[in-house]
């Protein structure tokens, strides 16, 4: 399985001024708005910048006002043959459900068996791109 790294979710109080940062520090642009906040993109990456509010952010329930890192997300080819290997490796589902429209940027959660929350899809995310050629010509495995 080659599964990329593509997303990062980061809990934020204030997307939009973080998002001005991520634009300002780092030449990232906007690859659409979230539901809570704002998803920017460096041409490869996927990076959501999250306000929760008063919900509790998903693996930090006990973390009042959690600010920081959320989770990762990997891009799989085949998400019944990932769920598998993440189970077979320790992984743990959490929540949610593959979707087969591609259309549908929706993702799977699950931990690791540290504890670590990541999100697994298919479909991909705004503003990312699977498959990169590194330097030198050679593609990325």
């Amino acid at each position: 399985m080659a599964a990329k790294v593509r997303h990062i979710a980061i809990a934020v109080k204030n997307p939009e001024k973080a998002a001005q940062f991520f634009e300002q520090a780092f030449g990232m642009t906007r690859a659409g708005n979230a539901m809570r906040g704002v998803y920017l993109t460096d041409g490869i990456m996927n990076v959501a910048l999250l306000n929760f509010g008063e919900e509790p952010v998903p693996g930090f329930e006990t973390q009042k006002d959690y600010e920081g890192l959320i989770h990762f997300g990997m891009w799989v080819d085949d998400t019944d043959r990932a769920d598998k290997l993440i189970k077979d490796a320790g992984g743990s589902y959490m929540t949610g459900r593959f979707e087969k429209d591609p259309n549908v940027f929706y993702e799977v959660k699950y931990k690791t068996p540290e504890g670590i929350v990541f999100d697994v899809t298919a479909n991909g995310w705004k503003g990312a791109v699977k498959d990169v050629v590194p330097a030198g010509g050679a593609k990325a495995a």
